[in-house]
């Protein structure tokens, strides 16, 4: 059965690649072309090879017709990849909701979600944050990977702390990795501030010697 649907796949293919070709520019130029040479056919140039002169006509005419344009895969902008990463924030925000943390880890992700909830609420903050892809990478990476790891791990790793002893605590280390998390964050927004900031003093500047001139 498997072989009956791979020959019936494979038949789909070829039937499909086909028909790309008859409808190529190749196979229309070469077509016109053959056209015109079996026209010379019938009016008696050359003779009895008349369908060698065709199917050279043929040949020549898709050799010279210009390929097919095939275009280029799209690769979505720093503002398409920000619309991404708010919905993947929305996913994060309904794991965060069924997961139980304690109350200083907990209080700490409340905190980095607020900032991440900040950053990427549509206005001037996001569009400012779109023309900075290095930092919509950032922020997509810990929303997408970091942050659901911090708590995964930490929902794992705490049912091992029953039968071990001596190592530091789960808690602790989810701690840890937020407060990274968070600091991260945090210079993103001083990056966007100092953008800003930059754009005030470029304006000021501008004003100022527009004032001496």
């Amino acid at each position: 059965m498997a072989t009956s649907r791979a020959g019936r796949a494979g038949g789909a293919g070829a039937a499909a690649r086909l028909l790309g070709y008859l409808e190529s520019k190749k196979n229309l130029a070469g077509s016109a072309c053959g056209l015109a040479g079996l026209g010379l056919g019938f009016a008696g140039v050359g003779g009895s090879f008349w369908p060698v002169v065709v199917a050279g006509l043929y040949g020549a005419g898709a050799l010279i017709a210009p390929p097919e344009r095939v275009d280029p895969p799209h690769h979505p902008d720093a503002a398409e990849q920000l619309g991404v990463v708010r919905e993947d924030f929305g996913r994060l925000r309904e794991y965060l909701a069924e997961v139980d943390l304690p109350p200083a880890a907990g209080g700490k992700l409340a905190e980095l979600m607020e900032l991440y909830a900040a950053l990427l609420d549509p206005g001037w903050v996001a569009d400012a944050l779109a023309a900075e892809p290095e930092w919509v990478h950032a922020l997509s990476r810990a929303i997408r990977l970091d942050v659901p790891e911090c708590v995964d791990t930490y929902n794992r790793t705490r049912w091992w702390t029953r039968m071990t002893s001596g190592a530091e605590s789960p808690e602790r280390h989810l701690e840890r990795q937020l407060v990274v998390l968070y600091d991260e964050a945090e210079r993103v927004t001083a990056g966007l501030h100092g953008v800003e900031a930059g754009r005030q003093q470029t304006h000021t500047t501008y004003l100022e010697e527009r004032g001496r001139s």
